[in-house]
């Protein structure tokens, strides 16, 4: 599904679908500290009910799985949650699945304890998804946005290969990342408070392969040059990788995540532009 967005790469046209197979193979990278920043929460835990929005190919599920969760997940790209289903099938988990936008998500009200959004929730109508939200989760419930990040101007091998990158989309978005805690817009405060947060340094294996994958299977590659451009790409990074970076290396990268707490009743927030009911 092509996604023309003015917020995102100057409203470059992106395509998730265009992804999924190198999404699948490349793009589960999170260290077992990412999830164990989740579990020391209670969040995901046995016993609840987890909604993981913008799934993709079911990587938060499927790693949290063995917690006891009973988890959904769900995503705009039909040829995602394929892939999320064909793994799970493999590996023996029972996680259901559908493509659907959060905007318009239609499980019953108080469905699930605890929602996950993990390298997503900025591409979400937040007016329309902030409700929606709150609605699905139970009264005590929690909203986990969550996000991972290479840090280009510390680690020699992620700022070449964002070079590379930014040469074939110079309008890529996706850049120039440094440490900071989620954003969390207004529309959201709304319905949710922030109950906790944490910022922490990763430094994530490698090899030669994988983190060609890994830069593939990403918005400013694979899922937006065209297949003339994407090739040049590729033989650019496969060829810098074999002169700058050993056969296996570390990146290092910045994890964050945000703990949101549903609302009693929604409220006005400090700087509104327009009334929230």
């Amino acid at each position: 599904m092509q996604i023309n967005d003015p917020r995102i790469d100057a409203g470059n046209a992106f395509d998730w679908d265009r992804t999924s197979a190198d999404y699948a193979q490349y793009r589960d990278v999170y260290p077992p500290v990412f999830y164990q920043k989740i579990t020391d929460r209670g969040l995901c835990v046995a016993g609840q009910t987890v909604l993981d929005l913008g799934t993709g190919t079911g990587v938060l599920p499927r790693n949290l799985y063995r917690y006891g969760a009973t988890w959904t997940g769900t995503d705009l790209s039909v040829p995602q949650i394929e892939q999320a289903k064909r793994l799970s099938h493999a590996a023996g988990m029972n996680i259901a699945y559908a493509a659907v936008a959060a905007e318009h998500l239609t499980y019953p009200e108080r469905s699930f304890d605890v929602i996950t959004a993990c390298q997503c929730f900025w591409y979400f109508d937040h007016e329309t998804v902030a409700p929606v939200l709150w609605r699905l989760l139970k009264e005590d419930g929690r909203l986990l946005l969550l996000y991972l990040a290479w840090l280009p101007d510390e680690d020699a091998i992620a700022g070449k290969s964002e070079a590379l990158v930014l040469r074939f989309n110079p309008v890529w978005t996706g850049a120039h990342e440094s440490r900071h805690p989620i954003d969390v817009p207004k529309p959201v405060l709304r319905y949710f408070e922030i109950a906790d947060r944490e910022e922490y340094d990763l430094r994530i294996p490698f090899t030669r392969e994988s983190w060609h994958g890994r830069m593939k299977a990403c918005r400013g590659t694979g899922a937006s040059l065209s297949p003339a451009a994407l090739a040049q790409w590729e033989a650019a990074h496969k060829a810098m990788l074999a002169a700058e970076a050993p056969d296996r290396f570390e990146v290092l990268h910045y994890a964050a995540l945000t703990v949101l707490k549903k609302r009693e009743t929604p409220r006005a927030v400090e700087g509104d532009d327009k009334p929230w009911f």
